[in-house]
């Protein structure tokens, strides 16, 4: 079976979709496999001259906005690119991308298509100010998993959480299929270690929609209850300035180390202690099964996919969004006693390689194809 796993960023971006399709490849490699990767480069840009057309609504009447402009001629881009490059038919096309997947269904209209939705944009930009809730370009975007549903085989979403938020805009919610990212546990190396100063770790993209400024509060609080730890904020962003000047203000500066953009962040994971996200969405939240897999107490907040990885008090601990202090509190108490925090670990741990780990991902995924003709 000849299958393609259509990406939109190429596979070394940060996130969910990097954390598993590259993987893929060689637990696919056998002859009755053959997997490809496809995704258009960022040096792509306005190339595409397409007419552009939906199925299920209108797209102009958002048209004049710019987040749309941008969308729309990105599809395009993405159209063009896939026709100059894909020659050789495929037997099933995998998307992970909107864009992708609507593109792959309009050049190839008779290859049947998977379509798995990583994470809700639309919200992202909502908590990160750059769109309005409810307004022309959120409607857009919503809209687009409608077509996503009428152009694709199976749907398919990163955990229940998401498979809930997506019902109101799709026909069909019952017929989303739930599979959960997978992990290469070949990646993760838990490492035995003891630090003298519990070391709290966050990874992902300096934005508002991470709830990073509660982290930092968070931190101020315990350096006022003379807990002491060292914060490792790994990732950029547009935000980065905002943070760096906040923890000055909080006088946790010397406290806390802003490393940037990481390529492979779990390959120094396993020397923290606790792995820390105060998000305010997450569709399914990777970064907390990858911080699982390298044996690190998990903090998190009661939002999206991310109470189906941590049970409070189990695996880790769950918070409010937007509550400094219960942040504070939950890290006071990993912080304070390092023997609830290691089992704490060792439970996230076990949890991530029953539930999580790429074997199960890869067995779901080829039940899956296998239904279709080829």
């Amino acid at each position: 079976m000849k299958l393609l796993q259509a990406l939109f960023f190429p596979p070394e971006q940060p996130g969910g979709v990097s954390s598993m399709i590259p993987y893929l490849q060689e637990r696919f490699a056998s002859p009755r496999w053959e997997m490809e990767l496809f995704s258009i480069p960022k040096r792509i840009r306005n190339k595409g001259r397409d007419e552009v057309t939906f199925d299920t609504f209108d797209w102009t009447q958002y048209g004049q906005y710019p987040v749309v402009q941008k969308y729309i001629q990105t599809y395009r881009d993405y159209l063009w690119w896939t026709r100059l490059r894909i020659q050789k038919p495929f037997d099933l096309i995998h998307a992970h991308h909107p864009i992708a997947g609507i593109a792959m269904k309009s050049v190839f209209p008779d290859i049947p298509l998977v379509q798995t939705i990583h994470s809700s944009y639309e919200k992202e930009l909502i908590l990160n100010g750059k769109i309005e809730e409810n307004g022309p370009e959120h409607q857009f975007l919503v809209s687009l998993y409608r077509e996503m549903e009428y152009k694709a085989d199976r749907l398919i979403a990163v955990s229940r959480s998401f498979q809930h938020y997506l019902a109101p805009y799709v026909q069909k919610p019952e017929d989303i299929v739930v599979i959960p990212n997978g992990y290469d546990e070949k990646r993760f190396k838990p490492i035995p270690h003891e630090n003298e100063v519990t070391q709290l770790i966050t990874v992902c993209r300096l934005v508002p929609a991470k709830g990073l400024d509660i982290l930092l509060k968070a931190c101020a609080e315990l350096k006022k209850r003379n807990q002491s730890y060292v914060l490792h904020i790994i990732g950029d962003g547009p935000i980065r300035p905002e943070l760096e000047e906040m923890a000055r203000q909080l006088d946790i500066y010397h406290e806390t180390i802003f490393y940037g953009y990481t390529l492979h962040p779990e390959e120094f994971m396993p020397f923290f202690d606790v792995f820390v996200l105060p998000s305010r969405a997450e569709a399914f939240g990777s970064v907390f099964a990858e911080a699982a897999l390298s044996c690190l107490a998990l903090v998190g907040t009661e939002v999206g996919g991310i109470p189906e990885q941590i049970e409070d008090g189990v695996n880790g601990l769950l918070v409010p969004p937007d509550n400094p202090k219960a942040l504070a509190d939950a890290l006071e108490k990993v912080i304070a006693d390092p023997a609830y925090r290691y089992e704490l670990a060792r439970s996230a741990c076990d949890k991530a390689k029953s539930s999580y780990s790429l074997s199960r991902a890869v067995n779901e995924l080829k039940k899956m194809y296998l239904k279709f003709p080829h």
